[in-house]
């Protein structure tokens, strides 16, 4: 049975959680207290990557093995000093402060999901996104042989990236960007990679959503790139059978898995992630500074 509601101070805010020792991960035994820990303590490096966004909320009001719906409006029910982000007829969370996310947590929202762009530009994203899907018996190792390749086609043409787990079975490479770039203009440039890496590796990669052409491949979602879409936050928990974050990692960490066919290499739990953002601090920190000019692609 939980324990009724305590409150706890988070950046100078008094919050309300309800039900802390709800188990949210069954398997494991991990609750909503130790999910409310884990974003109070991941809150300095994922904030930046928040911050002015636009966020979804998938929720699991019962945990991981029930029922989740995704929440684009703010709950009206919201502490006046959560704001929201008007993109169209969507008032979204906007999730700039440690007590914003705390909150969140205390509605059970496992997962946030952000668009690429930050008020006020919202038609301006910040990043291409390649998000890497495998159709089984592809697995996260089939999408980490994708990032390398990936890494190396930008590479050539002289585009830096950098790479996070998605938390569950895939890996999503990010491009920053971080100019006035439009997203026809991000769309296009990551369709026609995703389509020259297809061409390339027809055996590997798959570049259209249809499961009947992806049994054993990797998606290369290019989609992502819209205004209304949305990609699971770095650092986000995901609802997974146990608990796992979305955790940037290395090229060399890619490599080194592949090495070793250990796919569990990739798979990182909250406290793991903790303890490598103690020791190595925020990897996809150059998201938000690099600034890279797209070339045309044929």
């Amino acid at each position: 049975m939980s324990r009724p509601a305590r409150t706890v101070e988070v950046g100078g805010r008094t919050l309300r959680l309800s039900n802390p020792d709800k188990v949210l991960w069954p398997s494991t035994g991990f609750t909503k207290a130790q999910m409310v820990d884990y974003y109070t303590r991941v809150a300095p490096v994922m904030l930046p990557h928040l911050a002015g966004r636009p966020v979804t909320l998938r929720r699991w009001p019962d945990g991981v093995e029930a029922g989740s719906f995704f929440e684009k409006n703010c709950p009206s029910h919201r502490p006046e000093w959560v704001t929201t982000i008007t993109q169209g007829d969507v008032a979204y969370c906007s999730l700039d402060e440690p007590a914003a996310l705390v909150w969140t947590a205390n509605l059970a929202a496992i997962e946030l999901h952000p668009t690429l762009a930050s008020a006020p530009d919202l038609d301006r994203p910040r990043a291409v996104v390649l998000d890497l899907d495998p159709g089984p018996p592809a697995d996260l190792l089939s999408c980490a042989r994708v990032a390398l390749v990936l890494r190396g086609a930008l590479e050539r043409l002289g585009l830096s990236a950098w790479a996070k787990t998605s938390g569950s079975k895939g890996i999503q490479v990010y491009v920053p960007t971080n100019t006035d770039l439009g997203y026809e203009t991000t769309r296009d440039f990551a369709h026609r990679l995703a389509r020259l890496v297809e061409s390339a590796h027809p055996d590997l990669v798959v570049t259209h959503q249809r499961r009947t052409a992806r049994t054993g491949k990797v998606l290369i979602d290019w989609a992502q790139n819209h205004p209304t879409r949305t990609t699971v936050c770095v650092y986000s928990l995901r609802a997974w059978t146990t608990p796992a974050a979305s955790t940037p990692v290395t090229w060399e960490e890619l490599d080194a898995a592949l090495e070793d066919e250990e796919r569990g290499r990739l798979r990182f739990s909250p406290e793991q992630t903790l303890q490598r953002i103690a020791g190595s601090g925020d990897l996809m920190a150059p998201l938000l500074e690099v600034t890279q000019e797209l070339p045309r692609l044929a």
